[in-house]
């Protein structure tokens, strides 16, 4: 990958939960595209030949009463992010069965080996979120199931759920660069069965799954709830993650609201991954 300048956002928030997430949603609608959280808040990234004075016009939760967001704004010259990344990637290991690790890194034989070069896409294992959902999907069978990776990022759980037998497969993110990544990652992996889309959950309409996989946020994960359910099959099961458990009542009053049965929970952290059926 071509060394590129960037600009840094470095913002403190105060309570930084659930803001962080929030924050993270809005700028990811924005042409920042990469994203670390902080101790104190979150870290934001654009690159120069994207950025304009403006580009926090629109985020509505800078003006949000409910918290204070400040910022300072760093000039990031020729960072190669591939470096970055190596330099601190270390293989992870989900329930000794799955294994996901970089390019670079040697081979051991697991049952799962996911070789994932997630550039500057969310989704290398080592987030909490991803890694439940990983014991999710591990836990369950999708032999032969229609299977949807919503928010899929690297496509890491859509490849995940190819080795496992499921197909065919969608993988969707409304993020260009995951798009691009999460093909480049499933031809890595040498998967037949997953189709990419560039978009939102709009292109659901229409299509039935056996299996619904959405690591996004609890404001997305809310907001298109209805979505999964309409084209999630009877015996469906829909796997959710992407917030933390004092999240919970919100999402599992959307859930039960609209039929689903709740059946699991795997937290790590602060942060929870359930698993529900139709």
């Amino acid at each position: 990958m071509a060394e590129l300048a960037y600009i840094g956002y470095h913002f403190t928030i105060e309570p930084k939960d659930p803001a962080a997430e929030i924050l993270m949603a809005e700028l990811g609608e924005t042409p920042f595209e990469s994203f670390e959280e902080t101790e104190t808040g979150l870290s934001a990234y654009i690159q120069k030949q994207f950025w304009t004075e403006d580009v926090l016009n629109d985020i509505y939760i800078l003006q949000s009463p409910e918290f204070k967001i400040t910022y300072t704004v760093e000039d990031i010259e020729q960072v190669n992010w591939n470096e970055e990344w190596e330099k601190n990637f270390e293989p992870i290991e989900v329930s000794n069965a799955c294994r996901i690790r970089a390019p670079f890194h040697e081979y051991k034989d697991v049952q799962y080996d996911i070789v994932i070069e997630p550039k500057m896409s969310f989704g290398t294992g080592h987030h909490e979120t991803t890694f439940m959902m990983a014991q999710h999907l591990l836990e369950t069978d999708v032999t032969g199931k229609k299977t949807l990776d919503m928010g899929c990022g690297t496509a890491i759980l859509a490849i995940l759920a190819e080795m496992k037998g499921a197909q065919p497969i969608d993988a969707i993110d409304i993020d260009n660069w995951c798009y691009l990544n999460s093909i480049e990652n499933a031809e890595r992996n040498n998967c037949k069965h997953i189709t990419v889309y560039e978009g939102d959950a709009a292109l659901l309409k229409g299509k039935n799954y056996d299996v619904i996989i959405a690591n996004i946020n609890r404001n997305i994960l809310l907001n298109d709830m209805q979505q999964y359910v309409d084209c999630l099959n009877k015996d469906g099961i829909l796997l959710l993650s992407g917030f933390y458990e004092e999240d919970i009542p919100f999402i599992d009053a959307s859930c039960t609201e609209k039929g689903l049965t709740f059946v699991k929970k795997l937290q790590k952290n602060n942060w929870v991954a359930l698993k529900y059926v139709n």
